[in-house]
């Protein structure tokens, strides 16, 4: 398979890389890095970075920020860095990646537990990921041509956890086996519109 994976040197990417490299042909793009350079906030990156790929089997994206903040510190600017990039990022990497799939392709979104557990200080992140959830089941109806679209929602992984751990007072590390895993399911597996959720 010829795969595009977006935010391939992060945290979640890198080891995500790794997996689908061992069998497949792995294009990594990001904003900063990569054999592509992709901002998923830019229609025009999106396109040039695309082109620059070519056709594809699948795209995966492990991208996108917003901001985390108090709620009563959060100005409408604030939420329009999720919504720009997080949120309507994938949402036109979907729009203009589906032209550049073989039919039965598949796309692969991002999202994250504070769609069904927020902490405190993820106002904007929590609607942005909850918004990407319902927009998969939606696209998922009538994408066309076969195409597959998921999102993977992950808790906070083990190698974000001393970074973020006081956020998330409790929660389980999630293995990077199984965030590995639940990337392999999406791409490899038939699911469709489906939110494949990995918490602990």
């Amino acid at each position: 398979m010829r795969i595009l994976i977006i935010g391939g040197n992060g945290t979640i990417g890198r080891p995500v890389t790794e997996h689908f490299s061992k069998d497949n042909d792995v294009i990594v793009a990001g904003r900063n890095s990569g054999e592509l350079k992709i901002d998923i906030a830019n229609v025009a990156s999106i396109k040039q970075g695309l082109e620059q790929a070519g056709q594809l089997d699948a795209i995966v994206c492990i991208a996108g920020e917003a901001k985390w903040a108090n709620f009563n510190e959060l100005t409408e600017v604030d939420y329009y860095i999720g919504l720009k990039s997080k949120l309507m990022g994938q949402v036109n990497l979907v729009r203009i990646g589906q032209d550049y799939l073989h039919p039965n392709g598949s796309i692969t979104l991002s999202t994250g537990i504070l769609a069904d557990d927020p902490v405190v200080k993820t106002a904007s992140a929590a609607m942005v990921n909850g918004g990407i959830h319902s927009f998969v089941k939606a696209v998922a109806l009538e994408i066309g041509q076969g195409i597959r679209v998921n999102a993977v929602s992950l808790g906070m992984v083990e190698d974000a956890y001393e970074k973020y751990k006081e956020y998330f007072p409790g929660h389980n590390p999630v293995p990077m086996k199984k965030a590995i895993n639940a990337y392999a399911r999406s791409v490899k597996g038939k699911g469709n519109g489906e939110i494949i959720r990995v918490y602990e």
